[in-house]
């Protein structure tokens, strides 16, 4: 059995894109899918009016978790990728155990990152570092 990543915390999250393992983060939220319906009346027809679902939007997805030893990895890859133009990757976000056994994941098409934000320095607080990275995505992978 692995030995707990942090004992304060009960899952955490595995970030990697294309493969390149950007480290652990404490905190994921942002997965969420909205299908916004237009109405529609048909004529003749007064029992009830037509919901057609138009398209599929996706939410920003924000990974956060204290600086550690793979801080610079996540701002060095999304430097990288604004280098070379988005190429909008797949990427996978797991859900561990504190032992490190998998809970379940997520896949994620055509990945681009929106921002990145470290830590905030003051010397008159004692919380913890910490830094965020945001995702936008077109959708997930399958199968569920």
């Amino acid at each position: 059995m692995a030995s707990p990543k942090d004992p304060g915390s009960t899952v955490f999250y595995r970030l990697s894109i294309d493969g390149l393992d950007l480290g652990l983060f404490n905190t994921c939220e942002g997965f969420s899918v909205q299908a916004p319906a237009e109405q529609h009346e048909e004529g003749g027809n007064n029992s009830f009016t037509w919901h057609l679902a138009t398209r599929l939007n996706y939410s920003n997805i924000r990974l956060s978790r204290p600086i550690n030893e793979d801080s610079n990895k996540a701002n060095q890859w999304m430097e990288a990728s604004v280098a070379v133009g988005f190429l909008r990757p797949t990427a996978e976000i797991t859900a561990l155990r504190p032992d490190g056994s998998e809970v379940c994941s997520w896949g994620l098409n055509q990945v681009t990152p929106v921002s990145w934000e470290g830590p905030h320095f003051d010397s008159s607080s004692p919380g913890v570092a910490t830094e965020t990275l945001e995702l936008a995505y077109h959708g997930f992978t399958g199968p569920f």
